[in-house]
């Protein structure tokens, strides 16, 4: 199995993504990679070429740049190269952590939809107090969203957890503003109706305050919502973490008090943090293309790596384009 990672996007590039590449390695049987970017960086950062390849290019796709035009004019990216090597049939999935508009665009322009799809959704595992964790769709790659669309979604979504997590049927729930049947705008009323017809296991509308705590392994909403949730969740369990570690070296007795404690707020950080659950997978596409997040450090990249292997492993663009065919 080949994987293609764009190592010039995010901002620990493209240290962190070396780093991860060489864990997996060490980690996985089988798994080669291709590191898209520049070779003479690359190379500073690069330990060991076991299970390496470098396709070398200069060219970058910057957060600031605009998506479409940016994938249309930098052909060179390292971003666009990653994404063809899995449209030419040189690597089985790619992942990047650069800008999240781009490779929604070069994944729709270089590995296309599954047909049925009518709109791939960007959908990150979020982690549940259980340990468990929940899918989320859509995060951003389509702030305008169809009730159709989020049926598509859930569809997705539920063989995703069936098969690739092994969740025995899998909760579906609708991202609202109350559990009431009837709740929310027309999008959401829309959508309450075609999910309660659809061969998932809907379980209604769920609030955000409860996703945390398991209330379902499957949330839908349309990408504004689910940025705006996926952003709060990351935001709120930053500031707590900041304010634990402000309240434990705020005097000698609380120092003592958190280093007889480290242990435990280390696991709880691991239990909490994005960086041990993978990127969020594009789905809906052809091939496996995996978003990690901007902010990707090693052991973040090292996950994504897992989840694009697993992916591929699970034969998930399949199962999803039996889904959509049923």
């Amino acid at each position: 199995m080949k994987i293609a990672i764009d190592v010039m996007g995010g901002d620990q590039a493209p240290k962190a993504h070396i780093a991860g590449a060489m864990a997996a390695v060490r980690a996985f049987d089988s798994v080669e990679f291709i590191l898209v970017g520049d070779q003479r960086v690359i190379h500073e950062h690069l330990t060991s070429t076991k299970g390496m390849t470098i396709l070398h290019t200069e060219e970058k796709i910057l957060d600031e740049d605009t998506p479409t035009q940016a994938v249309r004019r930098k052909k060179d990216a390292s971003m666009v190269l990653a994404v063809r090597e899995v449209r030419e049939g040189r690597a089985d999935a790619c992942i990047s952590s650069g800008n999240t508009g781009a490779l929604m665009t070069a994944g729709l322009l270089h590995v296309g939809r599954i047909p049925g799809i009518a709109r791939p959704a960007l959908a990150p595992m979020l982690p549940t107090i259980d340990g468990e964790g929940f899918l989320l769709l859509d995060v951003g790659a389509n702030v305008d969203a169809k009730p159709s669309h989020l049926l598509q979604y859930a569809n997705m979504g539920s063989a995703y957890m069936e098969h690739v997590k092994k969740v025995n049927r899998p909760r579906v729930g609708l991202v609202n503003i109350g559990t009431e049947k009837g709740k929310g705008n027309e999008l959401t009323k829309e959508a309450f109706q075609l999910l309660e017809q659809a061969n998932v296991n809907f379980i209604g509308n769920v609030e955000a305050r409860d996703l945390l705590n398991g209330v379902c392994d499957v949330a839908v909403c349309d990408g504004f919502s689910g940025n705006l949730l996926l952003k709060s969740i990351e935001g709120t369990a930053g500031t707590i973490f900041h304010l634990l570690k402000q309240e434990f070296t705020s005097s000698f007795t609380n120092k003592l008090l958190a280093g007889m404690m480290k242990s435990s707020f280390v696991r709880l950080k691991e239990k909490m943090s994005y960086s041990h659950y993978g990127g969020a997978g594009l789905f809906g596409l052809k091939s496996p293309v995996i978003k990690a997040h901007g902010s990707s450090d090693h052991t973040a990249i090292f996950h994504a790596i897992r989840q694009a292997k697993q992916m591929v492993h699970e034969n998930v663009v399949e199962i999803i384009q039996r889904e959509v065919e049923k």
